[in-house]
């Protein structure tokens, strides 16, 4: 059964009902012209399954009754990846929907030394609400319960300030021999990612110096954004493999 989105304030539990509006009404209503009585199976993206019927369908509003809904417990293993702004906003997006796929807990946009794309006022404000909703696209496609969280864009020294609440704290580095040897499952991870043109020697430093444990990825040079998918593939590889799903 498809999975559809609607937020949490749009959902009431004690009346057992819901509401289903923008673009996610157009898709289910005008695309896959579901009707009046028929079941929908949606989330709320922090961790909440409901099955519900359409009641009524109003222009532009869809309302329904909750007929059962569970509360879908995330994985222990927690992965954040902080990945410096791109150039290419396609390629930005590429990693959002392919580590939420992968099921990445949260993503810091990173402002770096060698950060090309720097946004500022409005634009950073609309950036944020657009990649939430390549976020919301990726969640219901891959069955994800729990959206993961995204901030305005940080910069690297900040990133390392916040890493002691991480029980693993990786840089991939292309002149690192060291390989990824950590057991991640059931951790809480920080990966930190460079973007074109990858870290300074002196961003690779600080980040060593603030506990930051240096890896490699392999003799290849990876894209940023095939990179920052690696690292959250690594992860769930190692979930996997210790049933932590």
């Amino acid at each position: 059964m498809d999975l559809f989105y609607t937020p949490p304030e749009c959902i009431d539990l004690t009346a057992r009902t819901l509401v289903v509006e923008g673009e996610e009404f157009f898709h289910i209503v005008r695309v896959l012209r579901r009707t009046e009585g028929q079941s929908l199976h949606l989330t709320d993206g922090c961790g909440l399954s409901i099955n519900a019927v359409i009641d009524s369908i109003d222009k532009g509003r869809l309302n329904a009754s909750i007929a059962s809904f569970q509360h879908i417990e995330p994985p222990a293993t927690e992965v954040t990846v902080a990945i410096s702004l791109l150039k290419s906003a396609q390629r930005f997006d590429f990693f959002l929907e392919k580590a939420t796929e992968l099921g990445v807990t949260s993503i810091i946009p990173m402002v770096t030394s060698r950060t090309v794309s720097q946004p500022r006022g409005e634009k950073v404000q609309r950036k944020v609400e657009r990649w939430k909703k390549v976020l919301i696209a990726a969640s219901i496609q891959s069955k994800r319960y729990s959206l993961p969280d995204i901030c305005e864009p940080r910069c690297f020294g900040e990133v390392l300030s916040e890493g002691g609440s991480y029980d693993e704290r990786l840089i991939p580095y292309e002149s690192s021999c060291q390989s990824p040897s950590v057991a991640l499952a059931g951790r809480k991870t920080l990966f930190v990612i460079g973007g074109e043109g990858g870290f300074s020697e002196t961003e690779v430093q600080q980040a060593k110096d603030s506990g930051f444990t240096e890896i490699s990825f392999g003799s290849s040079i990876l894209r940023a954004e095939t990179a920052a998918v690696f690292a959250v593939a690594m992860a769930r590889a190692d979930m996997l493999l210790n049933n932590d799903e």
